[in-house]
């Protein structure tokens, strides 16, 4: 079964049409909430993780809103370190069968020590995300300055700097187009106010040059850098253009723009690298930045400003929530997280909800590239972990919220890359293993390399590919489109076939397991991290085999593909519950005896969350055990740590406790003032589990099931979220007071009979496609 790229794309696209809504609407009708959607300071940015993120999935910008001196720093998402390259160890395949050996040895170390030395990737680390560099803007006749605010409004996704200077009125706008594919600023001054300004452009890249583009812009050039030995053979382009309203502009000596004496100043910026292609590099940011700003510069700002907020709408206004107001909400945004920990502000958790579909909106487009361990957005040559993708939890976790959200178009990019991913990951599979299908293991970067990094104690996990498989699996389950299932099935084959290959049997259980592997970067006190069978990697392939098997079933196809699996299925290695009552994270009981008891991963609980094994209707016993798991985790940890630990505990229908996780989140130690997640340092998927977090206690589906309001909190005994989306293509508006269920609308999009339950009580309705149902609490007495 062969499916083009394009054919591929197409069907994407397609699968989440029917999420589009009207501008200014909700998918279900309801207007967007009435609360204000935005993050705003009395004061500029100093600090990065004080300035505001502007992006449309490609071109990004940090808005530091200074006054005589403005930053942005830029971002294009192809350029990274480096240039194509295959890092598999040579050594790899001939070392595998004795480090297994040694593993069900029970001889940890030397294991390790052999596999560090022989099985892991040359070079031992992959490529850098890197920052383009900055565009700079200096006042020089400002003086001094009052009345300041800054601001970045979700709803329009524009950047917003506002004060007074000698009596005149300044305001200062930034957008990100998608359609012009260029940053547009505005400068504008009110009365007889006048602006001077000069303008540059700066790079900490490669073989960087600026010269004038003719007589009112700006055009910087340079190339990539090389990064563990791989040479940098990327080129890149900036390409600035000014129009300037009744002032004068010269190109001054130092290589900047000087405008004096303005009304209003626009400016456009275009970014492009020779990135086609992951292995194909021939690509012209010359060609592509004049034709960006061939395109912009015929259409005034405030054209594109209100196309940039219409194409932003059509997907952030599909979901309003209203969480209830205190007066903290008044209150700038730094402020109100800092006294978040103290005060009581729901609207806040209602803000960060919406703050992360923004953000995935303005990382994650179609024809872009996916979200970064920092999504879009990065002012570093070399960011910590290298602002990849590491697909042990924090990749996934950036597209829990998409589906739920109504963002299932955001999801494409993920879905791109796995397509390429799978084309390097056969010849990792085929050159390490020998084996058939396809691997990833905890990290991938923009040349998609997919062979194990960073040490053996971290990086030889080879179930990243099969986690990412879910994801494709859930975007069918959400939106039932057979011709994208088609287009994914040779994925989700591949990488069933991969493990079909390389399972080993267990010497003293009898059991399938994965080995070596670990279960993700927590040593288990017992010579090290490798193991065989970790709980999390049966737990992956129990979800990746029964998946595979249900789309073949739907496809109509691979009857003796679906045979191997379902037997194979059947022999992986059981849950077990160790001596402390937890759900044990390894095949022997060696929880107790981990060095950090309060490890931020808690990967043996991926049965619990994001999949479905563990539940407390159909699992008690392994619900419980997974309870005593989370209370010897403890509650806090890093940023995205402890948004996982959100959702595990609404998943346990524990509200009050996910709220109080939930509060931490958003307080300082968690959350930058600019609302970026904290590690620290910054990394942009406790954002996006955090949302997630939200949706789970608010409404779950699964399978025909809908749940509402399965971890209401009490700290939100009113209020209304309207929008979601549950699988089977059913949006659903909730409105509960006093802890009640008020009202929920169901709108399907298909016929079907679903089960909707509100505590333990539950009603089966037979859904017609177009017909909306509403539901009250009496529907379930």
């Amino acid at each position: 079964m062969s499916v083009t790229r394009r054919e591929a794309a197409v069907s994407l696209a397609a699968s989440t049409l029917a999420l589009t809504a009207t501008p200014g609407r909700a998918a279900n009708g309801a207007s967007p909430s009435a609360q204000p959607l935005a993050l705003w300071y009395r004061q500029p940015a100093v600090e990065w993780t004080e300035a505001l993120p502007i992006g449309n999935g490609r071109l990004g910008a940090m808005v530091f809103g200074g006054t005589a001196q403005e930053r942005l720093q830029l971002n294009e998402s192809t350029l990274w370190a480096g240039q194509p390259y295959d890092p598999v160890n040579p050594q790899a395949r001939e070392m595998l069968p004795k480090v297994r050996a040694l593993i069900f040895e029970g001889k940890i170390e030397e294991a390790e020590a052999l596999a560090s030395q022989t099985l892991m990737a040359k070079p031992l680390t992959q490529m850098p995300y890197q920052t383009l560099g900055d565009l700079t803007l200096d006042f020089p006749t400002l003086g001094a300055t009052d009345g300041y605010r800054r601001e970045l409004d979700h709803d329009s996704a524009m950047a917003t700097t506002r004060f007074t200077a000698g009596g005149v009125s300044h305001v200062r706008q930034v957008v990100a187009s998608p359609a012009d594919q260029v940053i547009a600023v505005r400068l504008s001054a009110t009365g007889a106010g006048k602006l001077d300004v000069d303008i540059g452009l700066r790079s900490p890249q490669q073989e960087v040059k600026v010269v004038a583009d003719g007589p009112s812009g700006l055009l910087m050039t340079g190339r990539n850098g090389a990064s563990k030995g791989i040479e940098g053979n990327l080129r890149f382009a900036a390409r600035l253009l000014t129009q300037v309203e009744g002032g004068r502009i010269t190109y001054a000596a130092d290589g900047r723009l000087s405008i004096r004496g303005a009304k209003a100043v626009t400016l456009f910026i275009a970014m492009a690298t020779s990135y086609k292609h992951f292995d194909d590099v021939s690509g012209d940011p010359l060609a592509a930045t004049a034709t960006a700003i061939s395109r912009a510069r015929s259409r005034p700002f405030a054209r594109i400003a209100a196309d940039t907020a219409a194409a932003h709408q059509r997907l952030f206004r599909r979901v309003a929530i209203d969480l209830g107001t205190t007066p903290a909400a008044a209150q700038p945004t730094d402020e109100r997280i800092v006294a978040s920990q103290t005060s009581d502000d729901p609207a806040l958790a209602a803000l960060y909800f919406q703050y992360g579909r923004y953000l995935l909106i303005s990382s994650s487009r179609p024809g872009g590239q996916p979200a970064t361990l920092q999504g879009l957005w990065n002012d570093s040559l070399n960011p910590p972990w290298g602002s990849k993708y590491t697909i042990n939890i924090n990749t996934e976790m950036n597209y829990w919220p998409a589906e739920p959200t109504a963002l299932g178009e955001c999801v494409t990019p993920l879905v791109d890359m796995m397509r390429e991913i799978a084309i390097t990951g056969a010849r990792t599979a085929r050159t390490m293993y020998g084996a058939r299908g396809w691997v990833a293991h905890h990290n991938v970067d923009l040349w998609r390399a997919s062979a194990p990094i960073d040490g053996a104690q971290y990086g030889l996990w080879p179930t990243g590919g099969a986690w990412l498989c879910t994801h494709l699996w859930d975007h069918y389950e959400y939106n039932r489109d057979r011709a994208y299932l088609a287009s994914v099935y040779p994925l989700m084959a591949g990488a069933a076939r991969f493990f079909l290959d390389t399972l080993q049997k267990d010497p003293t259980t009898g059991f399938l397991v994965t080995n070596p592997s670990m279960s993700p970067e927590n040593p288990h006190g017992h010579g090290g991290t490798l193991c065989a069978g970790p709980t999390m990697d049966m737990a992956i392939l129990r979800d990746l085999f029964t998946q595979t098997m249900e789309a073949a079933a739907i496809l109509g196809t691979d009857a003796s593909l679906s045979a191997e699996m379902r037997a194979a299925r059947d022999k992986l290695a059981p849950y077990k519950v160790g001596r402390q009552g937890q759900l044990q994270e390894w095949q022997r009981d060696w929880d107790a005896d981990a060095p950090e008891q309060h490890h931020r991963h808690v990967s043996h609980l991926y049965g619990l969350h994001p999949s479905r094994q563990i539940t407390l209707d159909g699992t008690p016993d392994l619900a419980a055990a997974a309870r005593r798991t989370l209370d010897i985790r403890g509650d806090r940890a890093t940023g995205w740590a402890t948004a996982w630990r959100i959702n595990l505990w609404a998943r346990l229908r524990e509200g009050d406790h996910a709220h109080e996780i939930l509060r931490f989140l958003l307080g300082p130690e968690r959350t930058y003032p600019n609302m970026f997640d904290a590690h620290p340092p910054f990394q942009i998927d406790g954002n996006f589990g955090g949302a997630a977090g939200i949706v789970e206690m608010l409404m779950d589906s699964h399978g025909d099931v809908i749940d509402l309001l399965p971890a209401l909190p009490r700290a939100w005994p009113t209020g209304h979220i309207l929008g979601l989306r549950a699988r089977g293509r059913c949006a659903v508006d909730i409105k509960w007071r006093n802890g009640n269920l008020d009202q929920a609308m169901l709108h399907p999009e298909r016929d079907e009979r679903r089960i909707i339950r509100l505590g333990k009580r539950s009603r089966t309705l037979p859904l017609k496609a177009g017909t909306p149902v509403t539901l009250t609490s009496r529907d379930f007495a």
